[in-house]
């Protein structure tokens, strides 16, 4: 082939080749799994809740009716509280959750997100300042995460975020987070937050089943979200 006939050859292969399509933009959802999950920068973990707050306000000024990002919106109101002791967005997160478990009490999402919501505050402030400041019960976390075992099918997150959390609150729980932890082993991952908290319970349970509870408390703490954010 001669070297002009060759360029032009070459030159209408580009041209006529199918573009890349660009890559997604991730979710809410997908930023704010990313945020708990899998940051250890307290920075970035903030960065990656702010741009989802953003996402969300902006979803929900143009659809307000959004389901997914008014469950959503509550996590990452939670969230922020977490990651820079606001009292008032931890406010805002308890009670968005709240209203959307009340509109939708049969959604196993918005039970595990309620019940995170009350077990992180305990476990960050005590059971007194937390009652008292913000309003968190141990006892309404725990059977907000027993419902949503109920409701979540054989999905794997449901029962694994249960028996972890049990079990980062009180390594003295270890009976109870068991059996949730082996449901959880055996259950399907059909999203991403399943799959990261079915081997987050697969390795607590490892330790349980050795008999040591405190280092399955203390690895539970650190796989649940922002665990290992510093």
């Amino acid at each position: 082939m001669h070297k002009p006939t060759a360029f032009l050859g070459a030159v209408s292969m580009i041209l006529t080749a199918p573009a890349v399509a660009a890559a997604p933009a991730a979710t809410p959802r997908a930023t704010l799994v990313t945020a708990a999950f899998q940051t250890t920068s307290k920075t970035q973990a903030l960065a990656l809740v702010n741009k989802a707050i953003g996402a969300l306000d902006a979803t929900l000024a143009k659809a307000p009716g959004n389901r997914d990002a008014q469950l959503q919106q509550g996590i990452a109101f939670g969230y922020r509280g977490k990651l820079t002791r606001s009292v008032g967005d931890a406010r805002r997160g308890r009670d968005l959750l709240t209203a959307f478990a009340k509109r939708h009490p049969g959604d196993p999402e918005a039970q595990i997100a309620l019940g995170g919501w009350h077990l992180t505050v305990i476990t960050e402030v005590g059971g007194f300042l937390g009652s008292t400041a913000l309003g968190a019960s141990k006892s309404k976390g725990l059977a907000a995460l027993d419902k949503a075992v109920s409701l979540g099918g054989n999905r794997a997150f449901f029962p694994a975020y249960a028996g972890l959390a049990r079990i980062a609150l009180d390594a003295d729980d270890a009976r109870a987070a068991k059996p949730l932890l082996q449901k959880a082993a055996g259950a399907a991952g059909p999203t991403e937050v399943d799959r990261i908290t079915k081997a987050a319970a697969k390795r607590v349970l490892a330790l349980i089943n050795a008999g040591d509870a405190k280092g399955a408390s203390r690895l539970a703490r650190q796989l649940l979200p922002f665990g290992r954010v510093s």
